[in-house]
Parts: structure tokens; sequence; C-alpha cells
């Protein structure tokens, strides 16, 4: 049986090539669901059509509405990636006003694995916000992939988005996960 992983990406530089995480995801044995910030979905507006052929469902960027049903399967786990510093001092802080924070902020004190890792400049992550959002979701037991196990921030202006280390974004995934999630 396949495990669900949402990839949950915001307005960060990777998100311009989330198929590729998508495809990577896929690779390694996930159905994925994708949801993204409404800044993000902005940026796949005109090709949105690509990302739900690719994925096999809807591509979530609001809350629903009361009266509508769930669009996507139960998530085996999630993986946030790439993280904006907005998303992660929001979700830190506990202000969950878009549907890519509120999903994983419920699910983590739900028994839902729940994956991070960012995508932002060394100028912005030496905002004091950030070690505290950090320290907030490690302590809810969520799997912060920074440094030599994620993504390494780096220079402001000088950043890779296709560089995005996918690999271990998911590699973090299947830890979570007992390494449930068959490999292909």
């Amino acid at each position: 049986m396949t495990q669900v992983l949402y990839l949950i990406a915001c307005a960060a530089g990777p998100t311009q090539h989330i198929d590729d995480g998508v495809r990577a995801a896929q690779d390694d044995g996930w159905d994925v669901c994708l949801i993204l910030t409404p800044s993000a979905a902005t940026w796949w507006e005109p090709r949105m059509e690509e990302l739900v052929e690719l994925t096999g469902h809807p591509v979530r960027s609001r809350y629903k509405q009361p009266w509508e049903k769930d669009a996507l399967p139960k998530a085996d786990a999630m993986l946030v990636a790439p993280m904006s510093c907005t998303t992660l001092n929001k979700w830190g802080a506990g202000i969950s006003d878009t549907v890519a924070v509120g999903i994983p902020s419920e699910a983590v004190h739900m028994g839902v694995p729940v994956i991070a890792m960012p995508y932002f400049n060394q100028a912005q992550g030496a905002q004091p916000a950030v070690t505290r959002s950090i320290a907030a979701l490690r302590e809810q037991g969520i799997l912060f992939l920074d440094g030599p196990d994620g993504y390494q921030s780096h220079p402001p202006k000088r950043g890779n988005p296709q560089a995005f280390p996918w690999g271990k974004a998911l590699a973090g995934a299947r830890r979570q996960t007992g390494d449930r999630c068959p490999r292909t």
C-alpha cells in the first residue's frame, strides 16, 4: 500500500520547481498531495493543471468551506518544503492563517509525522525570531532539517533554487515514518 505524503510548499525559490519535488517523492514511492501557500499558488496559477495531473489530486491553497468534503486522502506524513522564513515564524508563533500552516500544525498533534526543511538566506536566518521558531517546532516533535542534514542557508542573493536537496527532505520523511514508505 502506497503511503500518502502531503508536500506543503511556500513562496520560496524552489517552489518554482515544485514539480521536481513531486517527482522525487513519487520516485521514492509516495502518493503525493500538494498544498501551496496562497502566494506560491499564484506562481503556478497559469500551470496549475500540470500539478493536478502530476499528482492525480487537487492542489490546495486555501481552507475548504465548512460544507466542502476533504478533497485529499489522509496523510501518512507531511513535508513542509521549501519552507520560507515567513511561514516558519508564523508557524512557530502558532499563527495558522493559511491551510499550508494550519494542516501540519494540527497534524503533528494528531500523531502524523511532520518534517520541515527551510529555504531562506543567511540574513533572514539571522533574525532572532528564527531561532525561537525552530525551537518551538522541534518542541512539538517536528523534524526540522537544517544544516548538514537538511538545507544550509545561502548568502543573500546567492541561492540556487534548482539545487534544493529533495533527497535529504525525503530521507527525513522516511526516518519519521520508520521507513514504511516503499522505495521504487
